[in-house]
């Protein structure tokens, strides 16, 4: 299997990018994003691009993939709607377009939120509309709605406030997972239940946190 993985900076983005190294069955994974993520493996290959909006230049080097695990994002904290719109709703149309055109078979796992569709919350409206379009693409699609995130292996946001409460409140994430296991999962779950999907073991099209942890469980080749 031969994997793209756009965001792999981002916290969750590197929990899948480490999962996709360890896994036996991935032969190769692309990194796409605006900065090189630094590591190195033998399956690895990067493509640094400024413009994520327009993926014309790189057209070319993202065909014959298998999956595309889509991990950009950013917080809707202090950000207007047309801004939020142009990284939330264009990026990741601005890639699964093109994908679902040149590659049909392909699975695309799109990285939404809990809460997404629910009420009229600007980034809720925004990340709706992007699910349904990406949904609405000729290929298999998945979106993923994780809650609360724990960040494992040494990983941690590029965001200032989620590094802050996320090193506030690790002493009770296991009180938190015992009271709301629900609403909880972690970057690994994330990264093996994307796999899971893009192995065609998915019975959901979009995933809640629990959702994600069952499609997780089986993550063994």
């Amino acid at each position: 299997m031969k994997v793209i993985v756009f965001g792999a900076t981002g916290m969750i983005g590197q929990g899948v990018l480490r999962e996709c190294l360890l896994a036996s069955d991935v032969e190769a994974v692309l990194t796409v994003g605006r900065t090189p993520t630094g590591q190195s493996h033998a399956k690895l290959r990067e493509i640094a691009h400024a413009d994520l909006g327009d993926l014309t230049p790189i057209a070319d080097e993202l065909s014959g993939y298998d999956a595309c695990f889509f991990c950009l994002g950013v917080s809707s904290v202090g950000m207007n709607e047309a801004d939020y719109k142009r990284i939330t709703y264009d990026y990741t149309l601005a890639a699964a377009r093109p994908l679902a055109a040149g590659s049909p078979d392909l699975t695309f796992v799109f990285v939404s939120g809990a809460g997404t569709g629910s009420g009229n919350s600007m980034w809720s409206r925004v990340k709706k509309q992007a699910e349904d379009d990406v949904l609405a693409l000729p290929f298999r699609a998945y979106m993923f709605r994780p809650g609360f995130i724990q960040p494992l292996h040494g990983i941690t946001s590029r965001t200032r406030l989620y590094r802050t409460l996320y090193a506030v409140l690790k002493p009770l994430t296991p009180v938190f997972r015992r009271l709301f296991p629900k609403q909880f999962t972690t970057t690994e779950a994330m990264g093996h239940a994307m796999l899971n999907a893009a192995r065609g073991r998915a019975t959901k099209r979009v995933l809640d946190s629990d959702a994600i942890n069952e499609l997780a469980s089986a993550h063994a080749v």
